[in-house]
Parts: C-alpha cells; structure tokens; sequence
C-alpha cells in the first residue's frame, strides 16, 4: 500500500483495477520488454483505452515506469558500485544516457560521483 501510495500518490482504493494492474506488471516484469503496448495487451485493453483509464486516475503510463524504476534502484545492492550500463539494462533503459539523467533527476547527483563512493 504505502508503495503504491509512493508510485502515484494516491492510495490503492483510489485508483482503478486498470492501474493497480499495470502497478503490478511494471513492479514484477521485465521493464526492458515492458511498453505500454505490451502492458495494454496484457491486461486485455488497447493502448488508448490504457492511456485514457489511466488519466482518468490522474496518472500517466511513464510517471508510474519512471517511479518502478526509481523503487528498483533503491532495491539493488548499495554495497558495491555497478556500471551505468548495466543499472540501466536492469532497469529497462534503452541507452544509458537516459538512465543518468533520470537519476540525476533523482538524487541530484550525478551516477559518476557515486562510483567515487565504492571505489
């Protein structure tokens, strides 16, 4: 509940079966493999019927990958520093510019200053 509170900011009683659904593929499958069309098939719908379900929780499909994404990172081991590049294939980047931006976007910081704190 309180992840779901911090994905969307509002509670799961709030919002509809349609985005608790895409909530839940997003937090347990592959984000590389996962677009917005796959997730719209999987839960039986078009992708129009998804964007607008989801708007009508005042919600947007990259809003919600992007929170799933910023929860798996801080799910990943913090002991040891990784490249960018496979943080952002974990992840579900295409490139791994994108990846450094969301987390500077993020943290504020730059993924390069955190490798100067595990090596």
């Amino acid at each position: 509940m309180d992840l779901c509170v911090r994905i969307t900011g509002k509670a799961p009683h709030e919002l509809s079966r349609t985005s608790l659904s895409v909530i839940d593929l997003l937090l347990n499958g592959d984000l590389l493999r996962l677009r917005s069309e796959k997730v719209a098939d999987a839960v039986h719908i078009s992708p129009t019927t998804l964007r607008r379900r989801l708007g009508a929780d005042g919600i947007h499909y990259q809003s919600i990958l992007d929170q799933v994404r910023r929860h798996r990172y801080t799910l990943m081991p913090e002991k040891r520093w990784l490249p960018g590049k496979c943080v952002a294939w974990e992840l579900g980047y295409a490139e791994v510019n994108s990846f450094y931006r969301a987390f500077r976007r993020w943290t504020g910081h730059n993924y390069s200053d955190l490798k100067q704190l595990y090596v």
